[in-house]
């Protein structure tokens, strides 16, 4: 599947009430809307996820993006082991393969992405936090790849993105004991960024999101693209590749726009041109 090519089995239903974005200035929540389940990633749920993905990847007004789930129980408690019981191999290949859709469309988003944790993080919906870029728990969030202990493995991404993240080892003990760690240990492992204090999740997130959005638009861009296409490459095309996302920014308004702001001693007013 392609990036923010939202193609699903023509039996799964529409259903827009499952996820929703709201616009908060130049940074969007995109939240999953199935707090009876703990926003468990169902077909129709990830249908319409992947839709508003597609939709964010269009809109380069928005400068940054936070994930997060409905109500105090989860983030997402994953897959829905519910539906996921009744279908048969090729249904269950086809669902895993869309969770990994998912997370591969919002690692690809031009925006910076934050994932802003809270109850559990398990299974696809850990692995979907995992696809972002930055990652803030409330304190008492709870985050595991349980898969092992269902006689599975993580299939969205959790094999390849928590060595990249916390090491190999680390991700050993994680996903072959299928443990749950709290959101200091967390922290303290490098699997999330910031750990906010008790009911000051919301407020950690937007403060993050909000740091990211007052920057120049296009050189965040630039600089998440070349992170990201330069880490696993060799030092000497990493550096190239980190050149020519440099010189895309050289031409621009927004950086006249900073240095005359420097000189003029004031805030700078990027519009991302």
């Amino acid at each position: 599947m392609s990036p923010f090519d939202p193609t699903f089995p023509p039996d799964v239903p529409d259903a827009p009430a499952l996820a929703t974005l709201e616009r908060r200035g130049e940074f969007v929540w995109l939240t999953l809307e199935r707090p009876e389940a703990r926003n468990a990633l169902s077909f129709p749920l990830l249908k319409r996820v992947r839709g508003l993905v597609a939709e964010i990847a269009r809109d380069l007004s928005i400068r940054a993006v936070l994930v997060t789930g409905r109500g105090e129980k989860a983030f997402s408690a994953g897959a829905d082991l519910k539906e996921r019981r009744g279908m048969s191999d090729d249904r269950a290949r086809a669902h895993v393969a869309q969770i990994q859709a998912l997370a591969a469309d919002l690692a690809a988003l031009p925006q910076p992405t934050i994932a802003a944790i809270h109850g559990v993080a398990l299974g696809g919906g850990l692995e979907l936090a995992l696809a972002c870029d930055l990652r803030v728990a409330a304190a008492d969030a709870q985050l595991g790849l349980p898969e092992t202990s269902r006689a599975i493995l993580p299939g969205a991404g959790g094999t390849q993105r928590l060595p990249r993240l916390i090491g190999l080892a680390r991700a050993k003990d994680l996903i072959l004991t299928a443990r749950r760690i709290d959101a200091a240990e967390a922290e303290r492992i490098g699997l999330v960024d910031r750990v906010a204090p008790p009911g000051g999740l919301a407020a950690a997130a937007t403060h993050l999101a909000e740091a990211i959005a007052a920057n120049g638009p296009l050189a965040v861009r630039a600089a998440k693209a070349a992170i990201d296409g330069g880490f696993d490459l060799p030092l000497a095309a990493a550096l190239e590749h980190e050149r020519r996302c440099w010189e895309r920014l050289l031409g621009t308004s927004d950086r006249l726009e900073a240095l005359a702001a420097f000189a003029e001693k004031r805030p700078p007013r990027f519009e991302g041109r």
